[in-house]
């Protein structure tokens, strides 16, 4: 697998992965040769290679088990591996095949997803060109059913508020349309806490909005910014 520089910080503020949850696969059969493809969502590279060790076991009999991934916001680490098919043949349009999934009107964002394909062979050569396209079109038809959502870098704001008052505001909060993050409860005051777009303008006009709701009685202290699933985006 080719290296590649990992930046050093993200410019990115929002792209698409997996959804949250167990590995999702999807199998096609071309002249007689049985193709599983297995999509897994993997923040890093020792999560990618894990799971592509973990199908080479689960799959042991199968001739290739190719794979390609692609990870960061950024998308700064991309790998991809023939595992035994002819060069160029099956890592590489699986790795084009994520890089190049549109994920919104004229918008590849897709991210921290690792590909693995295992192939077995049905004795029939499909040549070069057949190659290609079935590792490709395995791929680009898992994504097809797979379930994705947007991760963005939100920042993480505390509102803190007295116990009787906290339900009725998280409710009005949460119809407003804001992103609710884990809630705390102390002695004399409930912490709710929001996922806010990281910027001057959104927490100005959620500031806003709060005091509006809260009739003046709440206000916001910016934290930290996390990566948020965004279900529906």
């Amino acid at each position: 697998m080719a290296e590649d520089a990992v930046s050093p910080g993200s410019r990115a503020a929002v792209y698409t992965t997996l959804a949250a949850g167990p590995a999702f696969r999807h199998e096609i059969e071309i002249k007689r040769s049985r193709f599983i493809t297995v999509l897994a969502r993997t923040g890093d590279e020792a999560g990618a290679r894990s799971v592509v060790a973990g199908l080479r076991k689960e799959f042991h009999d199968a001739r290739h088990h190719c794979s390609a991934f692609v990870l960061g916001a950024d998308r700064q680490v991309q790998r991809s591996n023939d595992d035994g098919e002819p060069s160029g043949t099956a890592g590489i349009p699986m790795l084009e095949a994520l890089l190049k999934r549109e994920t919104g009107p004229g918008l590849a964002d897709l991210s921290d997803v690792t590909a693995v394909v295992v192939r077995y062979f049905g004795g029939i050569l499909l040549g070069t060109g057949g190659l290609v396209r079935a590792y490709s079109e395995s791929v680009s038809g898992a994504l097809d059913r797979a379930p994705l959502v947007q991760r963005r870098r939100l920042r993480i704001c505390s509102v803190a508020v007295a116990h009787a008052a906290a339900g009725r505001l998280e409710n009005d909060l949460r119809a407003a349309g804001f992103v609710m993050a884990e809630t705390s409860y102390g002695a004399q005051t409930t912490v709710l806490r929001l996922a806010l777009p990281d910027d001057p303008e959104g927490l100005a006009g959620a500031a806003e909005r709060l005091a509006a709701l809260s009739a003046g009685s709440a206000s916001l202290l910016p934290g930290e910014t996390e990566w948020i699933d965004v279900p529906g985006s």
